[in-house]
């Protein structure tokens, strides 16, 4: 299967992953097929993408989706992009492959995410409800985002109740042909990510406290003193 490396030339001018950076942090982009994952991933990406995409044949005629919108080709394992966050942390981005014979590698892709973006074609929003099935069952965060490819035919709110979507989940609007709408998806799913953070932070502390009373001696120990002498006189 071929697939596009991502290491860089020189003359792109993009500078390499930090020989300092040790935190790596990883989102996933999932969605219904055509629904602009690839696209999402290689615009905000420093480096040039990986992906996995193989051109539509007609062997896969009655099983893949017809190549309508101009489509003609699909992902068949995954898209990786990178995001130098700091000297020490940098981001990972994976594109989950939108066809269904390709879902069973989702729950891989979940495994470690902090969070992820449902992005979602408001042509095919039935596409979407299986990514956030799969997303609320793992206990993922995510924000849902809509790809406008043209002029929106329907108001995020129709969007919010077609796809059942709590009222705490966020839904945006983004075009995922242009870097800085992908970027600020991504800013609201990290803010998303602190709001939820934030929120669990006093449970997690009535969950430790309940602990230690149950359990005074799993408590984390004093630091130990050191005593100060008096010098002596001679």
């Amino acid at each position: 299967m071929a697939s596009n490396g991502s290491d860089l030339a020189p003359a792109t001018g993009r500078t390499p992953l930090q020989a300092t950076a040790d935190n790596a942090l990883k989102i996933v982009v999932v969605g219904g097929f055509g629904a602009g994952k690839t696209t999402l991933v290689g615009s905000v990406s420093e480096i040039r993408p990986l992906n996995t995409e193989e051109v539509m044949t007609k062997a896969g005629e009655g099983i893949d989706p017809a190549g309508a919108w101009g489509k003609r080709s699909t992902t068949v394992a995954f898209d990786f992009g990178r995001i130098t966050l700091s000297a020490s942390q940098v981001l990972y981005l994976f594109g989950a492959p939108g066809q269904e014979r390709f879902w069973f590698l989702w729950d891989r892709l979940f495994s470690g995410a902090l969070g992820a973006v449902v992005l979602v074609d408001t042509r095919r929003l039935e596409d979407s409800w299986y990514a956030i099935d799969r997303l609320e069952h793992h206990g993922t965060p995510f924000i849902v985002a809509r790809n406008n490819f043209g002029e929106p035919g329907h108001t995020l709110d129709q969007v919010r109740e077609a796809l059942d979507l709590p009222a705490e989940v966020p839904l945006v609007d983004c075009d995922a042909r242009d870097r800085e709408s992908s970027k600020r998806v991504l800013i609201e799913l990290v803010r998303h990510l602190a709001a939820l953070a934030e929120a669990q932070a006093p449970a997690r502390a009535e969950v430790e406290r309940v602990r230690v009373e149950d359990d005074p001696a799993s408590a984390e120990p004093e630091a130990p003193v050191t005593p100060e002498y008096e010098e002596s006189t001679p």
